[in-house]
C-alpha cells in the first residue's frame, strides 16, 4: 500500500505562518491602514472603469486624464449622497427652533404622569433646559465658534484622523488607479510557478464572485431607496424624497445609513406631525424596510449571488466589525466572498485527498 504524502507540508506551513503574520498586522495596524483598505476596494471597484474609458478613445486618453475623470465621477456621486442632506437641514433647521419650545413642553406633559403611575413622583422643570437651547440655536457665528473648537480639541485626535481619512482615500485612489496593473503583476510574480495555474483559478472566482456582489449591493440600494421614499411619502411627510433617497443608497455603509436615516426621518416627521403620528411612522417605515433588506433583499440579491447563507452574512457583518471596526463592516461581504471562495476550494481538495479517500475506503471495508 503506497503511503499517503503528508498533509503539512514544511513549504505550505511557511505559507500559513506568512499568511499570520499578514492578518497580525492588518489586525494591529487597523485604524492606520483603514484609508488605505478603503482606497484598495475603490480602485479594485473603478479600475475597470478606467480601462473600459481608455478603450473607449482608442487609446488617446492618456491614464492619469482617465484615472482623473472617473475619480472625479465617483467622488462626485459619493458627495451627491452627502448633498441630499442640505434641503433637509435647510428645512428642518429654522422649523426646530420654532419648534422646541413645544416638543419640550409636550414632552413634560406626557412624561409626568407616565413617571407618577410608575410611582417615580418627580418634578420636571424644563424652563432652563428651553432657555439654554433656544440659546445654543439662536446663537450667531462667534457665539458657537468658540464652543466647537473647544470639542476639536477635546476630541482632536478624532477630528484629525476623520481629517486625514478625507484627505487620505482620495490621494491613495488616485495612486492606487494609477498603478493598479502594475501591482497586480508584481503579487503575482511572488506567487510559486507550481502554484500559478491554481492562483489564477482563484482570482478569476474571486472576480466573478466580487462582481456578482456589487451588482447585488446595487439593486439592493436602488430597492431601498424606491421603499423608503414611498413609504415616507404614503405617510405624508414632505421631506419624503431626500430622506428616502439618501436612506437607501446609504445602507453601502452598514447600520450608519440605516441609523441616520431613521434619524431624520424621526426628526422631520416630529417637526411636521403629532409625536405620535411620527412615531408610528418611523416604526412602520423604517421597521419594514430593515425586515425586507435582511430577510429578503440582502440574503437573496447579495447572499445568493456570492453564496452565502442569510446567517452567514449576519456572522460576517459582525464578525469584521468586532475584528476590524468601521472598515471591517465595510468589506465584511466582499472579504466574506473570498474567504468562501477559498472554503469552496478547500472543501475539493479535501475531498479528493487521500486522508478522506482513505477514511472513506476504510469504511466500505468494514462494512
Amino acid at each position: 500500500m503506497q503511503a499517503s504524502p503528508p498533509l503539512l507540508t514544511p513549504r505550505l506551513l511557511g505559507w500559513a505562518a506568512v499568511a499570520l503574520l499578514v492578518a497580525l498586522a492588518f489586525w494591529l495596524l487597523a485604524p492606520v491602514l483603514a484609508p488605505f483598505i478603503v482606497a484598495a476596494v475603490l480602485a479594485y471597484v473603478l479600475h475597470p472603469l478606467v480601462l473600459r474609458l481608455i478603450r473607449l478613445t482608442g487609446g488617446r486618453l492618456p491614464k492619469v486624464l482617465a484615472v482623473v475623470v472617473v475619480e472625479t465621477l465617483a467622488l462626485a456621486a459619493l458627495l451627491g449622497i452627502v448633498l441630499l442632506l442640505v434641503p433637509i437641514l435647510v428645512r428642518e433647521w429654522p422649523m426646530l427652533k420654532q419648534q422646541i419650545p413645544a416638543m419640550l413642553d409636550g414632552l413634560n406633559t406626557t412624561l409626568k404622569p407616565w413617571l407618577v403611575q410608575l410611582g417615580v413622583p418627580v418634578s420636571l422643570d424644563l424652563a432652563d433646559l428651553k432657555s439654554q437651547v433656544m440659546d445654543y440655536l439662536s446663537a450667531n457665528r462667534e457665539d458657537w465658534w468658540t464652543p466647537v473648537m473647544a470639542s476639536l480639541k477635546l476630541g482632536g485626535s478624532a477630528a484629525l484622523a476623520f481629517a486625514g481619512f478625507v484627505v487620505l482615500v482620495p490621494v491613495a485612489l488616485f495612486y492606487l488607479l494609477m498603478d493598479w496593473t502594475g501591482l497586480m503583476r508584481s503579487t503575482v510574480a511572488l506567487v510559486p510557478p507550481d502554484w500559478r495555474e491554481v492562483f489564477d483559478g482563484f482570482i478569476a472566482e474571486c472576480d466573478a464572485v466580487l462582481g456578482e456582489y456589487l451588482r447585488g449591493q446595487l439593486l439592493v440600494m436602488l430597492c431601498l431607496a424606491v421603499f423608503y421614499a414611498v413609504g415616507l411619502s404614503l405617510f405624508g411627510l414632505d421631506l419624503a424624497l431626500p430622506i428616502g433617497i439618501f436612506t437607501g443608497l446609504a445602507v453601502f455603509v452598514p447600520y450608519l445609513g440605516f441609523g441616520l436615516g431613521l434619524v431624520l426621518a424621526l426628526l422631520a416627521g416630529l417637526l411636521q406631525f403629532a409625536s405620535g403620528q411620527a412615531l408610528v411612522m418611523v416604526a412602520v417605515v423604517f421597521g419594514l424596510g430593515q425586515l425586507i433588506e435582511s430577510i429578503v433583499l440582502t440574503p437573496r440579491l447579495v447572499g445568493e449571488r456570492i453564496g452565502l447563507h442569510p446567517l452567514a452574512v449576519i456572522l460576517a457583518l459582525m464578525a469584521f466589525g468586532q475584528l476590524l471596526g468601521f472598515v471591517g463592516v465595510l468589506i465584511a461581504l466582499p472579504a466574506s466572498a473570498v474567504l468562501l471562495v477559498a472554503l469552496r476550494r478547500l472543501r475539493a481538495r479535501y475531498l479528493s485527498s487521500a486522508l478522506y479517500q482513505s477514511d472513506s475506503d476504510a469504511g466500505s471495508d468494514r462494512a
